[in-house]
């Protein structure tokens, strides 16, 4: 049991993405390592540099809750922006830049819960991770195991779409390994006690999770990216947020992609070398 106790949720009063707005797979292996595919549906009003400031600064930064019930006036961390119910802190060491930003080599701590107010703690994270990269088109994050590699790495993918000479959206494409590729004895052991904590069924509770978590990005980050200048003293109000379609009827994007990528996981002999998570982007 956790000795954490979760903020209060947080009232944005904001039309939350559903998962039929994403495409999502998970792919087993014999061995007990298993691969996610999650390709979102275009974030509107938001471009990649956006997303970018956001991945180096959200660890370091606070925001002003002007208005949201029970918070009106306090400074809370700007990780309570990224879900309404599910996150409680997140911290950044290590090689700090100047402005306090993350850089690839550092270590970050997380520490949310997937669908709280469904299921309480029952799919707690708490963990300290490094990121492996951290570019203008993508973040990646994981764990290694000395002398037995990669057990865990979370790789995101984030790229402009033009249509006319203009931005009409970020294309967002998360892929997820988790175990060893190992198919030994101590391999098969590990990834089982892994897969305990962070297995598919884990996953199951992801996918909304982090298709709330992402398309939250549309109502809140335009907003504290246009203060980047003064970002010691960020402010958030409701009367921020964009006027936009409810996104009820938003599609996933890239079908061919995503078929693309989980077949890949399927045929791959080694799924973190098709990750390619320190690369730049496929997109």
């Amino acid at each position: 049991m956790t000795c954490l106790i979760m903020p209060p949720e947080r009232k944005y009063d904001w039309a939350l993405k559903t998962t039929s707005s994403t495409y999502f797979a998970i792919h087993k292996r014999k061995n007990g390592q298993f691969c996610v595919v999650l390709n979102h549906a275009l974030l509107r009003g938001v471009t990649s540099e956006m997303i970018y400031w956001w991945f180096r600064h959200f660890q370091n930064i606070k925001v002003t809750l002007d208005d949201i019930e029970g918070y009106e006036g306090t400074a809370v961390p700007a990780y309570l922006l990224w879900h309404p119910s599910d996150h409680f802190n997140a911290t950044l060491k290590g090689k700090i830049g100047s402005q306090y930003e993350a850089e690839a080599g550092d270590t970050i701590h997380i520490q949310e819960a997937m669908q709280y107010k469904k299921y309480g703690w029952k799919y707690q994270v708490d963990q300290k991770v490094k990121i492996f990269y951290c570019c203008p088109d993508g973040w990646a994050m994981g764990k290694k195991i000395p002398f037995l590699g990669e057990v865990m790495v979370l790789r995101i993918h984030f790229k402009d779409v033009v249509e006319n000479k203009k931005v009409i959206g970020v294309h967002y494409h998360y892929e997820v390994v988790i175990g060893l590729t190992a198919d030994h004895f101590l391999a098969r052991q590990i990834n089982k006690k892994v897969t305990a904590e962070f297995g598919p069924e884990f996953f199951e509770a992801w996918h909304l999770h982090n298709t709330i978590e992402v398309g939250v990005f549309e109502n809140f980050l335009p907003a504290l990216y246009a203060q980047r200048e003064t970002i010691n003293a960020l402010h958030y109000s409701k009367d921020m947020n964009p006027d936009f379609p409810s996104p009820s009827a938003q599609q996933p994007h890239d079908k061919h992609l995503f078929d693309k990528r989980m077949q890949g996981y399927k045929d791959a002999q080694n799924p973190y070398a098709y990750q390619h998570y320190q690369q730049k982007t496929f997109l």
